[in-house]
């Protein structure tokens, strides 16, 4: 775990960040509140792209909980039988689905707790919905997220909770409804937990990761 940095070199980071892509996006595809839920709760240990190329179908014929309860379970496993653990991610679609329509009238509710109160909703999915959807500063750790915070010094912390805290409390607020787009795409495409590619990194000479590629 790297030491905490400075704020004069987080803003410097985050500056360079924001110059190369000013809005960055999450890469699941969607169209709406809902299928943005079902997309994240969708991509638990899945790709991205796996997960999209599951859901073009699938949210062609089911863009809101009442379609989706339509379609039923077997229906939804047809759509995502190509990504990991689909059996039990299609009946959490589909039990988020009823809920939604039972308690939030077939809305996304905009709190947190509303959302972690979905079937198959953990907190970093919510904070997922409530960043891109509700343009809320949630920062949403994933496995890229909690080693960039803690190789490059921006947010060290033990856990992930701990690294969400760490980003809320360290990165300007200039830079924080951004913040977590502009590390996971750092983490998935050049601070690759195996090889970190530092020749290519806008941030190395102000990281302090010992152990550099360059």
């Amino acid at each position: 775990m790297a030491k905490q940095l400075s704020f004069s070199v987080i803003h410097e980071m985050f500056s360079r960040f924001r110059a190369d892509c000013a809005e960055p996006k999450g890469e699941l595809e969607h169209t709406n509140a809902f299928t943005l839920v079902v997309a994240v709760a969708l991509s638990a240990q899945a790709t991205d792209k796996g997960v999209n190329k599951a859901t073009r179908g699938l949210f062609a014929v089911a863009d809101t909980p009442e379609k989706m309860l339509a379609l039923g379970e077997e229906g939804v496993i047809e759509h995502v039988r190509t990504i990991g653990l689909y059996r039990n991610k299609a009946k959490n679609v589909i039990k988020l689905s009823q809920r939604l329509v039972d308690e939030f009238g077939g809305q996304v509710p905009t709190s947190r707790a509303a959302l972690e109160s979905l079937p198959g909703v953990g907190r970093k999915t919510a904070n997922v919905v409530l960043n891109m959807w509700f343009g809320y500063p949630a920062q949403a750790v994933d496995t890229h997220i909690f080693r960039i915070g803690n190789r490059t010094g921006i947010a060290p912390g033990k856990d992930v909770v701990a690294v969400e805290r760490a980003i809320e409390d360290n990165v300007p607020v200039e830079f924080a409804l951004h913040a977590h787009h502009w590390l996971i795409l750092h983490g998935r495409y050049v601070c690759k937990a195996r090889k970190p590619d530092c020749p290519n990194c806008l941030i190395a000479d102000l990281c302090p990761f010992e152990e550099k590629t360059i």
